[in-house]
């Protein structure tokens, strides 16, 4: 019995060298599925790699859940938009400093035939109210997302209680949520990347935009490796100097854009 598992034991010893080498070129990216559904990361992500070495394992969530992962060390860096939970997590030190890479902005859109009559309203707080006083159905999110934690803010602020028939949380992606708009003929919030990959995709259209609370920032985080050692700090820093590089990744996100429409503004400092 010895001499079969030593044989065993020493093939595992000399494959352990090379799978941790493996594992230290693999980095992986907690983002939120506006980002990933915007089409941004299958630009910038593959010329990443070429340039490297790195690969890049893409895990689209919500930002609750992505800075949770990170918070459980279950990745190496995340990719979010949720400024107060973003400095949290970094305060509470699951992150070790957050870097802002881009921003663009959130847009509220809904069928053509308005039935909540949002137009020539000034303010995101009004356009909720009229939708809640019309019980016009409005999709949320419902899944602790930048963008649903946005919308919540919205409620908060017009002192409104989004609950009803009219109101329906689904727990699902920025895509997904559009889709489920255009087939109910419903409103909802959109961050304005996501709604440009889409807007060929529904018939839904933009019925309020430009309001200055609607400001969209996102920010790079690294995990931190006092508290997880085993996390690929190295792989998450090369990602985070590469994608705020005025030269590499800010150019790239500074040119990627959809039907002639730049989808996000590179602001890293």
């Amino acid at each position: 019995m010895k001499l079969r598992i030593l044989p065993a034991l020493f093939s595992l010893l000399c494959i352990s060298p090379l799978a941790q080498a493996a594992d230290s070129s693999l980095i992986r990216l907690a983002t939120t599925t506006s980002t990933d559904n915007s089409g941004l990361l299958n630009k910038l992500l593959p010329v990443f790699s070429a340039e490297t070495g790195y690969k890049v394992h893409v895990i689209a969530v919500g930002t609750g859940k992505a800075l949770r992962l990170g918070k459980d060390g279950d990745v190496d860096v995340v990719l979010v938009h949720a400024r107060a939970a973003e400095d949290k997590f970094v305060e509470e030190g699951s992150g070790v400093k957050r870097y802002p890479v881009m921003y663009n902005d959130f847009v509220i859109v809904g069928p053509k035939s308005d039935p909540a009559k949002i137009a020539g309203v000034k303010t995101s707080k009004q356009v909720f109210s009229r939708i809640q006083n019309s019980k016009s159905l409005f999709i949320s999110r419902g899944d602790n997302s930048g963008t649903h934690k946005k919308e919540l803010s919205i409620w908060k602020a017009a002192a409104l209680e989004a609950k009803g028939e009219w109101y329906r949380e689904v727990g699902q992606g920025m895509g997904k949520v559009l889709q489920m708009a255009n087939e109910l003929d419903a409103y909802t919030l959109t961050d304005r990347g996501t709604w440009l990959a889409y807007q060929n995709k529904v018939e839904l259209q933009i019925v309020f935009e430009g309001e200055s609370t609607l400001f969209n920032p996102y920010g790079i985080i690294a995990v931190n490796p006092a508290r997880y050692p085993d996390i690929n700090f190295a792989g998450a820093t090369a990602l985070i100097e590469w994608i705020t590089s005025k030269t590499k990744g800010q150019q790239m996100i500074g040119d990627f854009k959809l039907a002639g429409q730049q989808l996000f503004t590179p602001n890293a400092d």
